[in-house]
């Protein structure tokens, strides 16, 4: 069974982690989508604010898995018995830097890190410009999903 892992706080999670998801399916058996709790980070929504987000945006999707952990990703992977790992990637930026923890990830564990390229109409979307919006209390809507909308 193909089983990968999506990492990420997803605080909140944005349409392009979305689009990675959904153009990832038909790669894997399962896509176990883990929720990072890092108790030296301090996140906008809690830690159930965003398991319920990715819930309500899959809801009826059977290839999905919502999990939370803590500590290195590759622990988690080796626990759940994962093949690889799933990550999107913006730009040149995220690039240089998810391929440093993709090959330390890979020496340290044998793990694969899958990279897939976000659609370039959803490529200038983070959390973090999302989160400053919300703090800002602009108008966020066109850059997440309907359950994080509410």
């Amino acid at each position: 069974m193909k089983r990968f892992v999506f990492p990420g706080s997803f605080d909140p999670i944005t349409l392009g982690h979305q689009d990675i998801i959904e153009r990832a399916l038909p790669f894997c058996d399962k896509l176990v989508i883990a929720v990072g709790d890092n108790i030296n980070k301090k996140y906008m929504f809690s830690l159930d604010e965003r398991i319920e987000f990715i819930k309500k945006t899959f809801q009826g999707e059977s290839k999905i898995i919502t999990a939370t952990y803590q500590g290195l990703t590759i622990n988690f992977c080796e626990k759940i018995k994962a093949s690889g790992i799933l990550r999107g990637l913006r730009n040149p930026a995220d690039f240089e830097f998810e391929k440093s923890i993709a090959q330390i990830n890979q020496r340290l564990s044998g793990i694969e890190t899958l990279f897939l390229l976000t659609a370039a109409d959803l490529s200038y979307i983070s959390s973090s410009i999302v989160r400053e919006i919300i703090n800002h209390k602009g108008d966020f809507s066109s850059l997440v999903p309907s359950a994080v909308k509410k």
